[in-house]
């Protein structure tokens, strides 16, 4: 029971951390989430770190600030892949999308993307991205 206190749950851990990617998403600082839910930024960080764990109607209200549905914050969850028929495959794919959201770079860039509200240009940004990248391989 001792080391349970010591090692956050690893669900705790990455509901946490779903909370961190789609609060930078939306460029919310960790105070202004807190202030939202009437308690501290450092109570937030102990949430996104896994340290203490969010209970289910913190979850809902943070679901309700985030504006993502309560099942956001446990897709590709620890041990759901025994029970996901799609295998490692979908979950390596779904974690690199994580990563890439959670790099500075990819932050950014998602930001500004859907800040373009003209589907041709968006498009057009795509097959920009995909000739640079084709581009890069071919070095």
């Amino acid at each position: 029971m001792i080391e349970n206190k010591k090692k956050p749950n690893p669900i705790d851990i990455h509901v946490g951390s779903r909370i961190r990617l789609r609060r930078t998403m939306l460029g919310m600082s960790q105070e202004k989430l807190g202030e939202s839910l009437g308690i501290t930024f450092q109570q937030i960080q102990k949430y996104e770190k896994g340290t203490n764990r969010v209970g289910a109607s913190r979850l809902q209200n943070i679901s309700s600030i985030l504006n993502v549905p309560v099942s956001f914050f446990f897709e590709d969850a620890p041990g759901e892949h025994a029970a996901n028929a799609g295998g490692m495959a979908e979950a390596s794919s779904s974690n690199y999308v994580v990563d890439f959201l959670s790099s500075s770079e990819g932050l950014q860039l998602n930001r500004a993307f859907v800040k373009i509200s003209d589907g041709k240009v968006r498009r057009k940004v795509v097959e920009l991205v995909k000739a640079l990248a084709a581009e890069a391989d071919a070095e």
